[in-house]
């Protein structure tokens, strides 16, 4: 070459250029320098493609695979190569990397560059620790999240299919630990979490109807080519009760998922079972919640998903079902640390005392219950009552702080509330302890009060109020509503507790009877109570904090105004104490039809128009005189 002359670019060679010059010399002994050329080579065009073939060496595979998990889970592509690693690679060393990496992609979601995610695990404070923190993988992307965890879901089928240990079980607790830790309940994800049961179940269940879902992921535990796997190259003899210790951890596994998905996905179990039972009450023509669920693909998908919940414990022995509802019966039958985020804290270390959620279970207990009553599914019938078993179950959930548990797991207060109407349904109400209708009454109002969806709400109203209803004992029953207006600040239950006491006096008078609630002393001890002194309006002389009272108070308000309207009828005028009428037009009725000039001036008027012109047309009807 001429002096001067410029020297031709040295030709890059390509990934599969120089696996072939390795490979040339025979299997690669230089596991270190091997993998170093992958790290700087696996990104560029084909190069997964070159990598996957060269892995069909099993020997090479067993030597690389631990490593290539965390290398190749970022990248785009990288199934048929993991596929290959989960088939070949040494199934103990690449099994405990799938369940350090999938604890390493659970930080992703707090720590991940993007958006916040849709679907936050309720329970999961991103906060665990950890042996091994890879950077890459903590700030993987939240978008490529569910792929990577679908991938790891499926190489974890397959690698369980082919461990041969002594003990299975602690590889299988630590790594549904982590991919509890890693779930989020979205459809794809949860179609994973569904895929791994299955496989590691090992039950073939009959498929489900067709639906049009389009919601499909890969399963290559159950349908891939088996015969492509590799024997364990350390295979051990499995202890005899291994197979007892997995399926209870699956078990466990399985209910925290649920508690996870039912809270996070309006079921409406109770909404649906109220109209179930009262199909005379449905209006010709308007959609119901249970059409809803027939034909719209969404809630459909909800449905199809709960279907395959009972994998694994649908035909678990009676002694398991009887300690779903007893472990809050029996205080000896509590561990250590019963709250559910320290139940949760301690199924995701992986401790040896892997408990299930006892939110998860109820959530069981309720969609046997619910298919069996809708679908007419042939599940287990729990043997319990209301009283004590559903009352305990109650108090064991709004124990503490009832508005933050109510909010929080919305899912398992809708599971609690159907519960109790199918055991109230099949006549199912006291196995032999004396009814403390009180305290049950009191726990479903904190669903009626709480609970965020309307459809819940209306359907704690029916079933508290028809709990109420039904205790035999007037005396009994108008103590609790007694005890409603006195100590209730809750504008919703009171609302509740005058459509009850409207109820108690058409059903007495329909019966005939004369009993305490058509008496005019104990409507003279509840009125002021129904119809409060509202003479304070009249002196406020900010339009916004009156219209702001009738935005937090207008449901009861108009309940009240809607009794006035019923109680000062000539029907039910000997149960009217003397007096009162003309008590509650000055205190209650003339305040609220004066402040109607302040309120239009307020701000948000548009919204409470209708409410509030509706109630002060209905007090002019009232007959006061």
């Amino acid at each position: 070459m001429e002096a001067g002359q410029p020297q031709e670019p040295q030709k890059q060679l390509t990934l599969d250029e120089i696996l072939d010059a390795l490979h040339a010399r025979g299997v690669p002994k230089d596991r270190f320098t091997y993998l170093v050329l992958l790290e700087h080579h696996v990104r560029e065009p084909g190069a997964l493609e070159s990598l996957n073939e060269k892995l069909q060496d099993e020997q090479l595979t067993q030597d690389i695979g631990w490593d290539l998990v965390e290398m190749l889970i970022p990248l785009d592509g990288c199934e048929p190569c993991l596929d290959t690693v989960a088939r070949l690679g040494n199934p103990k060393e690449v099994y405990l990397k799938v369940t350090q990496v999938l604890g390493d992609i659970s930080k992703a979601w707090s720590t991940g560059v993007g958006d916040d995610p849709p679907l936050d695990n309720v329970l999961y404070g991103g906060n665990d620790g950890g042996s091994y923190e890879s950077q890459e993988l903590w700030s993987l992307p939240r978008e490529k999240i569910p792929g990577a965890f679908i991938t790891l879901l499926g190489m974890l089928g397959v690698l369980h299919q082919r461990l041969r240990a002594r003990y299975p079980s602690q590889f299988l607790g630590p790594a549904l630990a982590c991919t509890l830790r890693a779930y989020r309940p979205t459809p794809e994800m949860t179609a994973a979490v569904i895929n791994l049961v299955r496989s590691l179940s090992g039950r073939k269940r009959p498929p489900l109807p067709a639906r049009s879902s389009s919601i499909s992921v890969p399963n290559p535990a159950n349908d891939g080519d088996t015969s492509k796997n590799a024997p364990d190259p350390e295979a051990q003899q499995e202890e005899p009760m291994e197979d007892v210790k997995q399926r209870e951890v699956l078990q466990s596994f399985v209910s925290w998922i649920l508690q996870e998905y039912v809270d996070t996905h309006d079921m409406r179990w109770s909404a649906r079972l109220v109209e179930n039972y009262n199909l005379k009450r449905t209006v010709p023509g308007k959609k119901t919640i249970i059409d809803s669920y027939r034909e719209e693909e969404e809630l459909q998908t909800r449905d199809s998903v709960a279907l395959l919940w009972d994998l694994g414990v649908d035909k678990c022995p009676e002694p398991f079902v009887v300690r779903i509802y007893e472990r809050s019966d029996d205080p000896d039958a509590k561990h250590s640390g019963d709250s559910p985020a320290e139940m949760w804290r301690e199924f995701t270390s992986a401790s040896q005392n892997m408990q299930p959620s006892q939110l998860g279970i109820v959530c069981l207990l309720a969609y046997w219950m619910f298919s069996a009553e809708v679908f007419a599914a042939p599940h287990p019938r729990p043997e319990m009552y209301i009283f004590p078993h559903h009352l305990r179950l109650l108090e064991m959930f709004a124990e503490e702080n009832p508005q933050q548990e109510v909010n929080k797991h919305k899912g398992v207060a809708d599971a609690l509330l159907a519960i109790g109407l199918v055991l109230k349904h099949r006549n199912l109400i006291t196995g032999g302890d004396e009814p403390n209708i009180m305290a049950y009454h009191h726990h479903l109002s904190l669903i009626l009060v709480f609970h965020p969806d309307i459809q819940v709400r209306n359907a704690a109203t029916v079933f508290a109020g028809s709990i109420f209803h039904e205790e035999p004992e007037d005396e009994k029953r108008f103590e609790i509503m007694e005890d409603l207006f006195v100590n209730c600040d809750y504008p919703s239950l009171k609302s509740c507790a005058v459509q009850w006491l409207k109820e108690e006096i058409i059903a007495a008078r329909k019966a005939g009877l004369s009993n305490r609630f058509v008496s005019p002393e104990s409507i003279d001890k509840l009125q002021s109570y129904i119809f409060p002194d509202l003479r304070f309006l009249s002196e406020e002389q900010n339009p916004q904090a009156v219209l702001e009272y009738w935005a937090l108070n207008g449901v009861f308000l108009l309940q009240a105004v809607n009794f006035a309207y019923f109680l000062f009828a000539e029907p039910q005028q000997d149960v009217v104490p003397t007096g009162m009428a003309n008590a509650v037009e000055r205190r209650f009725a003339d305040p609220l039809i004066n402040a109607t000039g302040k309120v239009q001036a307020g701000w948000g008027w548009d919204e409470a128009k209708t409410t509030f012109k509706f109630a002060i047309d209905r007090l002019c009807d009232v007959q006061f005189q």
